[in-house]
């Protein structure tokens, strides 16, 4: 047995050589950031090595260290596997225990999950001490017992064949018992519900690792692209709620089920769910009626936090497993952007930073120096791959990057197949190609086939431009698959981009801000991250101006999810900062149909 020591930490991890640093620092807690999941094709877990015999560095980590990082013992954690015992100081990590990562940027936290397990030693009846099971237990608990619980009643012949007994606890609330000592098997998931995907990752509580993660289409998109299209299925049809309710749940159980039979894990060991969503997924997973969000004033039925029995709802887990619902703030400001704002720390920053999570929906956090007001817009599907006639969702085959050149049009293509569809990035791609070589002018109408022929510059596109029956459109590829942009796709993202850019400037209005005034633009969102500055740049959606001031954070939703799975206090301060976000309804603002359409316009 080896022994790794982190410098400032107490403890010495006992280790098996073999194994690599990153895999020996998850295990036992302790995070650095990797966001390749330790494949060595990021170059972010670096830490330097203090003392200790390790392998020589290999091209592929000589490619993301300098020659001053490896003078100064800097390497890849996950490229370094220990030959006995070695000394490592973590970097940029200082005071903080540990430290997760997910899909994007999250920030340091301790880990401190709110279930935890206690291992009690059994006290057995005897003639002397004469007492039921039911008593013993209470006894080696020191908390009274489900006194109406039938089931636990029935397992009590099976503990009492242990010596030991495993208390479940969540917070302080004791919710369950099993034989024996089980402490090792203590899981939970964190969960995202998207309009358009659901995201499921299962954790280690005990130590804090983030194992594997699944994702499906929401299976509710079958009855409504958007979340007013589903409000509206649940008015009109019979059991319309129940309909919905039961796809989304049986969609987590699927999940769940999936993860637990891949990585060999008993799901009856699996005793929390967290799960962040915008307000009407949140209403649909608990069968809550959405009416109201569907009309004015937008009234949610409930925006705060949700602390239920899992079995309650229909999930799938351990018996007395709990499912906790992140808080929202309004109708169109759920728990989802409520992660996001903690994810990014909107709250605690003395600069201006704006926060966006782009997808069907447009959501948008404007932080002053703290200070939070936030708006939403309706994008619409149109930006992922939705309502475009060739559109379809990110998949082998379907185009995700566009570009003009004097050769023709150049196409990136999921998984180098043939084109077979375009998805929200290749459609946003192609419209921001199309403003930049003209072919469209500043109301977004595609021009004549005569004009581009007459222009030395665009003659090369003329081939691509075709009209019938005095409707234009361009082919992006032709084929056995014919790929083309319409009139009636330019608009669809012109009125999405006209929503965003539109919420943007009333919320820098309403804070008295500046554009020149934010020090940061926050792109978050499944969809978001596979955006390219260009693309937001080129399409409108983000001011020119902003270009060196984006940074993407990926799923912050889904991160919200982990950390308060994962942590008690961030699940206080998820709390906290959904009471401080001051929700700006854009309808209410004087001027706002004007400003919408100016919105509109390309540059």
């Amino acid at each position: 047995m080896s022994y790794l020591t982190v410098a400032s930490r107490d403890k010495k991890i006992g280790f098996k050589e073999g194994e690599t640093l990153l895999n020996i620092l998850q295990d036992n807690g302790v995070f650095v950031e990797n966001p390749c999941g330790g494949k060595g094709t990021c170059g972010k877990c670096k830490v330097r090595i203090i003392e200790g015999v390790i392998n020589e560095p290999t091209e592929e980590e000589v490619k993301f260290l300098t020659k001053d990082e490896l003078v100064e013992e800097i390497r890849l954690s996950c490229l370094v596997r220990p030959t006995g015992d070695l000394t490592v100081e973590l970097l940029n990590n200082k005071n903080v225990k540990h430290k997760i990562l997910a899909d994007g940027y999250m920030p340091e936290f301790e880990i401190n999950p709110v279930i935890y397990k206690k291992v009690h030693k059994l006290t057995k009846p005897s003639l002397e001490n004469n007492l039921s099971y039911e008593e013993l237990l209470e006894d080696a608990l020191h908390v009274p017992v489900y006194k109406d619980n039938l089931s636990l009643l029935r397992s009590l012949p099976e503990i009492f064949e242990h010596e030991e007994v495993t208390a479940v606890y969540s917070g302080e609330e004791f919710i369950g018992v099993e034989s024996g000592d089980t402490s090792r098997e203590l899981y939970g998931i964190a969960v995202d519900i998207g309009t358009t995907t659901v995201v499921a990752s299962l954790v280690d509580l005990n130590s804090g690792k983030e194992i594997s993660s699944e994702s499906e289409i929401n299976p509710q998109k079958e009855y409504g692209l958007d979340v007013l299209s589903r409000i509206d299925f649940t008015k009109t049809k019979e059991n319309g709620l129940n309909i919905l309710q039961k796809l989304i749940i049986d969609c987590l159980n699927s999940l769940t089920s999936e993860l637990c039979i891949k990585n060999k894990i008993d799901i009856n060991s699996v005793y929390e769910m967290t799960i962040a969503a915008n307000a009407t997924m949140m209403h649909l997973l608990l069968g809550v009626n959405t009416n109201s969000i569907g009309k004015s004033p937008y009234a949610t039925v409930f925006s705060r936090e949700k602390n239920l029995l899992a079995s309650s709802i229909g999930i799938n887990l351990s018996p007395f497993a709990r499912v906790y619902c992140l808080p929202g703030v309004s109708s169109y400001i759920g728990a989802d952007i409520v992660a996001g704002a903690v994810v990014s720390e909107l709250d605690k920053t003395d600069k201006n930073l704006l926060f966006i999570d782009i997808g069907t929906n447009g959501e948008i956090v404007l932080s002053k120096r703290g200070e939070l007001s936030s708006c939403s817009c309706a994008a619409g599907p149109a930006l992922e791959g939705m309502n475009i006639s060739c559109g379809m969702r990110a998949a082998e085959g379907a185009v995700e990057g566009v570009k003009f050149n004097e050769d023709g049009i150049s196409l990136k293509v999921i998984g180098d197949k043939a084109p077979i569809g375009i998805c929200g990035s290749g459609i946003l791609d192609a419209i921001s190609e199309i403003a930049r070589v003209k072919l469209i002018g500043k109301t977004g109408r595609l021009k004549k086939k005569s004009d581009i022929e007459e222009n030395e510059e665009l003659q090369y596109l003329s081939k691509c431009l075709i009209e019938v029956d005095r409707k234009r459109k361009i082919y992006i590829t032709s084929g056995e698959k014919e790929i083309t942009i319409t009139q009636g796709d330019i608009r669809q993202v012109q009125l999405a981009k006209g929503a965003i850019l539109s919420g943007f400037y009333a919320l820098l209005d309403l804070l008295e801000l500046d554009m020149m005034d934010l020090d940061e633009v926050i792109i978050a969102g499944q969809f978001g991250k596979h955006l390219s500055v260009d693309s937001l740049v080129g399409s409108g959606i983000i001011p020119g101006e902003l270009s060196e001031k984006i940074r993407y954070i990926g799923n912050s939703s889904k991160t919200g999810a982990l950390m308060c799975l994962m942590s008690k206090e961030a699940r206080e301060d998820m709390e906290k900062v959904a009471k401080k976000i001051h929700y700006f309804e854009l309808s209410t603002k004087e001027g706002y149909d004007k400003l919408f359409t100016k919105c509109l316009n390309f540059n």
